[in-house]
């Protein structure tokens, strides 16, 4: 697999608003974070950070989407490598972002909640549109066109042109990790954390395959793929540590600028 550059830029996404516009996410109930309602996992980067003087830009705004699953993690990946986070729970809020991520959970839950949220819609818009996005385990499977083993009303994105399998390696029990490649994001092997993840069935002409399973009984099977400004991993370098994977998003979004 040749080496893929994030910095070609694809899509029509412009997604900053007037500055004066309030794009606040509701409060949660049961308390907690500001009183005035400002969101309690919105994160700017350390001011120390490396990264933040030039290298990621100090404008970028990345939304998570917040519903459930493994939103804080993504929160602390991106303030981490000295980016703005914000989580987006409603549709006003992505004309505020400059590319979303969405997490790991469960999609069916994911699905019912876009949809109670009227946010099923929207989002489908803006990604049609060109808005970045990354999906890693459950995110993967929401990003899908195709979805093999899940309910019939469960409802999808329809971002990425492939076909994934829900639980793919087992149950829960079935849960590992192993050290993969990825094409385009240099450093040597990353470790991979694996948790009632899908794979990648097959994939359409416009998917750029970024990573296998290098051995053991899924051998072969991939398990990182992007297609344009879209970009998925059947793990979860969110709960790692090794940001390699949030840098590369971020890189992907800043280009589609």
């Amino acid at each position: 697999m040749a080496p893929l550059r994030p910095d070609v830029a694809v899509g029509r996404w412009r997604s900053r608003t007037d500055p004066g516009q309030d794009l606040r996410p509701p409060r949660c109930d049961g308390g907690g974070g500001d009183p005035g309602g400002a969101d309690p996992h919105r994160t700017r980067g350390p001011q120390g950070s490396a990264r933040q003087a030039g290298e990621l830009s100090a404008t970028l705004r990345i939304g998570v989407l917040a519903l459930q699953g493994d939103v804080r993690e993504h929160h602390a990946a991106l303030s981490a490598i000295g980016v703005e986070s914000v989580s987006v729970r409603r549709p006003a809020e992505l004309a505020s972002i400059d590319g979303i991520i969405i997490p790991g959970g469960e999609s069916t839950t994911m699905s019912r909640l876009l949809v109670l949220l009227d946010l099923l819609d929207p989002l489908r818009a803006a990604l049609a549109g060109g808005l970045p996005a990354y999906g890693s385990c459950a995110g993967m499977i929401m990003l899908a066109t195709d979805i093999l083993d899940t309910r019939p009303d469960a409802h999808h994105l329809d971002a990425l042109d492939i076909t994934v399998r829900r639980n793919a390696f087992g149950r829960q029990v079935a849960s590992f990790e192993t050290d993969l490649e990825l094409d385009g994001i240099a450093g040597g092997p990353m470790r991979a954390v694996f948790i009632r993840a899908p794979w990648v069935e097959s994939t359409g002409e416009a998917v750029d395959v970024l990573g296998v399973v290098p051995e053991g009984p899924a051998e072969g099977r991939i398990v990182a793929v992007r297609q344009g400004v879209v970009l998925a991993t059947s793990f979860h370098p969110e709960v790692t540590g090794d940001r390699r994977v949030h840098e590369y998003f971020v890189e992907m979004a800043r280009s589609a600028r």
